[in-house]
């Protein structure tokens, strides 16, 4: 499959900004099944200066200045990306879900030492004995690492409302569990919270999803925005992308921008600005 995929964000400020430093994460991985064949950004007013570097995840990061004073800050990233098919899910080893923990905490070997960060707390996912006792009504003992963790992905889908007017990017995740609803950030921090509260490593995915569905499909949730999941490392085979929002495993219609600790390792845009007053943000994503 190969997609191009426009992500325009617009501020609108109420005073004009005079001086704007901001970092993107919105240059899409090249990973074994999945190749960003271009991709450019175009930033409105011009920057002074932009330059960019890999940050400690392995993703692109831009950094860019604008000095010149403006009321609207209009930044679109255009990616032409090809993805190929994931190998199934009976591909990966049955490994029990108690071995995978006590891997990711005992081994040095180097793949299993980079997996370690992601099983501890990071700023938006706290571990928790609630989300480990929920959690576990999956991860029963000996139950293979994937099928405990899709079992996972699944009751969240089941019992859990999807609801753009429930939370902001600041909601801590237990609101989240208690409300029972949120959107694929706050579903994505939920699943990763869960299995790290069980001594297990997950990262958080940033990135994009189809908007057209299949023939006789529905049309998925998440669609017209930018995405979010999570991965979960998997001893012998590395890592497993799990999308509870829509309870699937990601393949050729997941397209892959970022991962980190959490959202706030891989936020589109941040930055500091000078002036602006209150301001409003709108973004817009098209995948073809």
């Amino acid at each position: 499959m190969k997609y191009e995929v426009t992500h325009r964000t617009t501020y609108h400020y109420v005073e004009p900004v005079t001086l704007g430093h901001n970092s993107a994460h919105l240059t899409p991985r090249t990973l074994p099944q999945q190749s960003c064949m271009a991709n450019r950004l175009v930033i409105l007013p011009t920057p002074t200066s932009m330059r960019t570097w890999t940050d400690y995840f392995g993703n692109q990061v831009t950094y860019f200045t604008v000095e010149e004073a403006h009321r609207d800050l209009i930044v679109t990233a255009i990616s032409e990306v090809a993805i190929d098919t994931l190998p199934p899910p009976d591909a990966v080893p049955l490994t029990p879900w108690e071995d995978a923990r006590d891997v990711v905490s005992r081994n040095r070997d180097r793949l299993d030492i980079s997996a370690a960060p992601f099983s501890f707390d990071s700023p938006c996912v706290r571990r928790n004995d609630r989300l480990a006792a929920y959690a576990q009504m999956s991860f029963t003992p000996n139950r293979p690492l994937v099928e405990a963790a899709t079992d996972l992905t699944s009751r969240i889908f089941h019992e859990f409302k999807y609801d753009q007017t429930a939370t902001s990017v600041s909601t801590p995740t237990m609101e989240v569990f208690e409300k029972r609803r949120g959107v694929c950030q706050d579903f994505a921090h939920l699943e990763i919270a869960c299995l790290r509260s069980l001594g297990l490593a997950a990262r958080y995915v940033s990135g994009y999803l189809l908007t057209s569905p299949r023939a006789g499909q529905p049309r998925l949730v998440g669609a017209d925005a930018s995405h979010a999941w999570l991965s979960i490392f998997c001893p012998g085979h590395g890592w497993v992308d799990l999308d509870p929002t829509n309870n699937v495993i990601p393949s050729t219609r997941h397209v892959t921008l970022a991962w980190g600790r959490d959202y706030g390792d891989v936020c589109p845009i941040k930055g500091v600005f000078l002036g602006g007053g209150s301001h409003r943000m709108v973004v817009a994503v098209d995948v073809v």
